[in-house]
């Protein structure tokens, strides 16, 4: 059991299918398989054999997550690696402004000895769940792509190009922001560009970040540094589009002196490790999560600007409300693909991620222009909650994933 790479043969019938091996998908297989043993799971995935294992970026892992990452088996072996966040830093200025007013700054835990957040890298989030997963014998295929499927009363046949079709009785669409599965189900999605693009990269320095998190607004948009371990930091540099490819195009002395003018010297020297890569931004969210016998999970059904850090841990919200609505169904013999059962798990998950959806587009519409009265106001605002502990303490809350209707895995429960 485990990764079925070389022997890409499925014999269903299948309880679950799950199409998309990123941390969303193994999330739902190892939830499901943890609480009930006995379901029949597979995931399926287009990308090639160990494209993870290449993936250099780095995600905000809130309090919440790695509840459910220590509940399902996962987190001892992520925790070495992963950097507790401490504080987290919030300035507003020009990129030519030689000082960076602080305007906001929150830190603290979510739990005596739990940080609110942690940075890991996403290959280690990534191969965590896949140990995890083949320790459970959850068989993922790589290289098989769903090509089409069918949907009937007692089943999903799905049909996987030269692998041939099999049956599930759920078919679970963790396959990106762009989703295939998605369209195939004929869900429309409410979308649009931002004009801007995500810089990702990773930089070592000199000196100690202390598990200090900043995000500084600039006028193209947030330029975050996040603490990784050792002298390392990753970062999360919005530019417009057509900056941000130029940026990327230029030579290795360009782009550090354009990093460092950003970053500062305030770690020290600073070099750039490994490559960097230019995401498109753009708001999608899906206007169905599900069909009859067909769920979206994750980026599937909603991207978001990573400006509040949060795509992640709501991708992993999705993983455990599904799998806790699955599970619930299964105990009480109801039939996990019937659309009243799965309309459970849409809605719980809607409103959470329609109302993170538009809080991120309102502060990147906000933060993301040198409008002078725009500038003053929210400056004053973010001086004003500064200045607030109650509102701060709300703050860590939202950030620690713990607040609103948490599904149990996300609480550190069982389900």
């Amino acid at each position: 059991m485990g990764d079925k790479t070389g022997d890409k043969r499925l014999t269903g019938p299948f309880d679950v299918m799950i199409a998309g091996a990123g941390y969303v998908g193994l999330a739902v297989a190892v939830s499901l398989r943890h609480a009930r043993p006995g379901m029949k799971i597979v995931v399926v995935d287009a990308a090639p054999e160990n494209v993870w294992q290449r993936d250099g970026r780095a995600s905000a892992v809130a309090a919440a997550a790695t509840r459910m990452l220590r509940r399902l088996g996962c987190w001892d072996d992520i925790v070495a690696e992963a950097q507790p966040i401490t504080e987290m830093v919030i300035t507003d200025s020009r990129t030519s402004d030689p000082v960076r007013p602080v305007f906001l700054t929150f830190g603290g835990e979510a739990a005596p000895g739990e940080p609110f957040a942690h940075m890991v890298l996403n290959r280690d989030l990534t191969g965590a769940l896949r140990r995890r997963a083949a320790e459970l014998g959850i068989d993922i295929v790589q290289g098989v792509a769903v090509e089409d499927f069918d949907v009937e009363t007692a089943g999903v046949t799905v049909h996987l190009g030269q692998e041939g079709s099999c049956r599930t009785r759920l078919l679970v669409a963790a396959d990106g922001v762009r989703s295939r599965l998605r369209n195939m189900a004929g869900i429309r999605v409410l979308h649009w560009e931002y004009g801007q693009s995500g810089i990702v990269c990773t930089v070592a320095h000199e000196r100690p970040h202390h598990g200090r998190a900043e995000e500084h607004f600039l006028p193209a948009g947030p330029f975050a540094t996040l603490p990784l371990k050792g002298n390392r930091s990753s970062i999360v540099w919005t530019e417009r589009t057509e900056d941000a490819e130029r940026l990327v195009a230029e030579d290795e002395f360009v782009f550090e002196q354009e990093l460092e003018t950003r970053f500062g010297l305030k770690l020290g020297e600073i070099r750039v490790e490994g490559p960097r890569r230019a995401w498109p931004l753009g708001l999608t969210l899906a206007r169905d999560f599900v069909k009859p016998r067909f769920a979206l999970a994750g980026d599937a059904a909603h991207g978001i600007h990573p400006i509040a850090g949060q795509g992640l841990n709501l991708g992993f919200k999705d993983a455990a409300a599904l799998a806790q609505v699955v599970v619930e169904a299964d105990r009480l013999g109801e039939d996990i693909g019937a659309l009243d059962v799965l309309q459970r798990y849409e809605r719980w998950r809607r409103f959470d991620t329609v109302q993170m959806g538009v809080t991120t587009d309102v502060l990147n519409r906000l933060f993301s222009n040198d409008f002078a009265p725009v500038r003053a106001i929210r400056d004053f605002g973010l001086g004003l909650v500064d200045r607030m502990p109650g509102m701060k303490g709300f703050f860590v809350r939202q950030a620690s994933g713990l607040t609103g209707g948490t599904p149990r895995l996300l609480q550190g429960e069982a389900i």
